[in-house]
Formats: structure tokens, C-alpha cells, sequence
């Protein structure tokens, strides 16, 4: 158990080879940790106001890149704690942060219904992607880079093209606010889940809609794809999650047995395993096939909002409103 900050956590992340994770925070700091040792590397101090999105600039893991509610981004040194750059321009608050796989750019989303996107040696901003009505809550570059996903509250999701920054599609059909939007590994599909209960899969090529995924009762707060881009995950408000064929659009496992709504979902690396992050306290791990919980990660004392795996697939991370995140091996 790492007594990670003075106030609740807002996200967690590991760099690729899983040796160090990130904790950001609402006491305004993102704090560096080593894996193994659970020992503090760096506190990444500066913000004015919660630091809510965090990432590394996987899979180099030499950069960190922080988005906070004081409309700023900032880029540290994973290395030395080092701040390189504060990006100014937003004019409210940044909710989601990604490099691009180059990580040569910088996306951030925010509260003021743009995505921006930054270059990381000069610290300029690059271009403001505007056409959103709604905040912008989850960002995801395509495996190139060449495109990046943007999901807002408008209840559409937005493809862009990162070379132009104009707006390739906008796929319209949920009836309300969006909580995340995927692509597969091949960047051929893309699957947003949305407060209206459902996720939708689209062709990326054209836009169009070519499934509807049913069965929830409540809510979807998340969603993602397995490695090969074969099958679909979802968390839901219901309590519940859900695993679906992507190219059938089956139901194929259904995870029961959580007691509160759940906020996160993602498969390990291999495909093997699922794991999802609940407002009951606990996280779990599921076998995909059976849908046959596996193991109860019990000990935080407050709902878990965020979980992941390294890269080996064989630590996890959980991060609590109890302000501790720990380490599971």
C-alpha cells in the first residue's frame, strides 16, 4: 500500500516496462514511483489545481505529460522530475492527455469543448481542434498517429486527421453523453461506450455505425478493445461488464458480482485475463471465455477508480478514493 497523497487520487499509469507508475492527485502533484521498491522517485510539483489526466510517452517512458484543472499541460523529465514545458490555452479545465506514439505531439482534451494538440521539443501548440459542443473526456491516437479519436459529452465521437487537423468523420447515433471511445489494434474499428446504455462499434473507414451493443441497464463508463482487436469490453453503472465478439457483436461472458458501479475495464496484454475497477472497494480479475471471476483484489476502503497492467502482464496498480494506490503481484 503506497499512502500516495494528502488528498484523493485522480488516475494512475505505468510506463511500458512496468518498472515505474505515475500517480496523479487532487493535492495539484503527479508523484513517480519505482515498481518493485514502492519507494517515491519524484513529486512533479507546479500545478495550481487538481492533476487529473497523466501518461507516459510509452513505450520510450522518458517523458511524463500532466493535464490539470488549472487549463494548463505541463512535461516533465520521467528521469530527473524536471518540468520542460507548460502549455498554455485552454480555457478550462483539461480532463484527458495522450502522446502521440512518436511522441513527438502532445493531445490534451478539455471542459472548453477543444482538443488541442502540442509539440513536445518546442512547446508551441500545433493546431486547436474545434467543432465539439460538449466537453471532450477521452482522447485515442491511432496506432500511427496519423488520426486521433476525441469523445465528448455532445454525444458524438470525432475523427481527425493529424496531419491536416481537420475532421475526417463524426460518428453520430448515441443519444447521450459519451464515456470513452477505442480503437482496435488495427485502427479499422472503433467502439464508443456512452451514458445511453449502449456501445457502438463503427467502421473507421467510412463512419458508418455497424453494430449496437445491447444489455446494460445503466450507464457504460468504459470500454476497450483485447490486443488483437477480436473482442470488446464493458463496464458498466449496472455493476455489471460485458464481453463481446467484435466481429459477431455476440455477448460472449457476462462479469457478475461487483457491487457497486464499474468504472474501469481492460484486458492484460496476453488477452488472458480481465480486470475491473468498482466503486464496491474491490477490483477484480475474470477469465474472458467463462466469465468466471478469478481473484477479489480487496483491502482499499474506498471505490477504486482506476487499475492497470504492466506491460508483462504480471503487476497490477489500483488507485482509490481512499488516496492510496497499490501494487499487486
Amino acid at each position: 500500500v503506497l499512502r500516495a497523497h494528502i488528498l484523493p487520487l485522480t488516475n494512475v499509469a505505468f510506463n511500458k516496462s512496468g518498472s515505474s507508475f505515475i500517480t496523479g492527485s487532487y493535492d495539484r502533484t503527479c508523484k513517480v514511483w519505482d515498481t518493485s521498491s514502492g519507494e517515491e522517485i519524484h513529486t512533479l510539483d507546479g500545478h495550481k489545481n487538481v492533476v487529473y489526466a497523466i501518461c507516459f510517452n510509452n513505450p520510450y517512458g522518458d517523458k511524463i505529460v500532466t493535464g490539470s484543472f488549472d487549463k494548463t499541460c505541463r512535461i516533465w523529465s520521467a528521469e530527473s522530475g524536471k518540468c520542460y514545458n507548460i502549455y498554455k490555452g485552454h480555457t478550462a479545465e483539461i480532463v484527458c492527455v495522450s502522446f502521440n506514439p512518436q511522441s513527438t505531439s502532445i493531445a490534451t482534451g478539455s471542459m472548453d469543448t477543444t482538443c488541442r494538440i502540442w509539440d513536445v521539443e518546442k512547446g508551441v501548440e500545433l493546431s486547436a481542434l474545434t467543432g465539439h459542443a460538449g466537453e471532450i473526456i477521452s482522447l485515442s491516437f491511432s496506432q500511427t498517429g496519423s488520426e486521433l479519436l476525441t469523445a465528448s459529452f455532445d454525444h458524438t465521437v470525432s475523427l481527425w486527421d493529424m496531419r491536416s487537423y481537420k475532421r475526417i468523420h463524426t460518428l453520430i447515433g448515441h443519444k447521450a453523453e459519451i464515456s470513452s471511445a477505442q480503437f482496435n489494434w488495427d485502427c479499422s474499428l472503433i467502439a464508443s461506450g456512452s451514458m445511453d446504455g449502449t456501445c457502438k462499434l463503427w467502421d473507421r473507414a467510412s463512419g458508418r455505425c455497424i453494430a449496437t451493443l445491447r444489455g446494460h441497464t445503466d450507464e457504460i463508463l468504459d470500454v476497450g478493445f483485447d490486443c488483437t482487436g477480436q473482442r470488446v469490453l464493458t463496464a458498466s453503472a449496472d455493476n455489471t461488464a460485458m464481453c463481446y465478439s467484435a466481429s459477431t457483436n455476440q455477448l460472449l461472458s457476462k462479469f457478475l458480482g461487483h457491487e457497486g458501479e464499474i468504472s474501469k475495464i481492460t484486458f492484460n496484454p496476453q488477452g488472458t485475463l480481465v480486470m475491473t475497477a468498482s466503486a464496491d472497494k474491490t477490483a477484480r480479475l475474470w477469465d474472458p471465455e467463462t466469465g468466471d471471476c478469478k481473484q477479489v483484489l480487496e483491502g482499499h476502503t474506498d471505490e477504486i477508480f482506476s487499475c492497470a497492467f504492466n506491460y508483462e502482464g504480471n503487476t497490477i496498480i489500483t488507485g482509490s478514493k481512499d488516496n492510496t494506490c497499490r501494487v499487486w503481484r
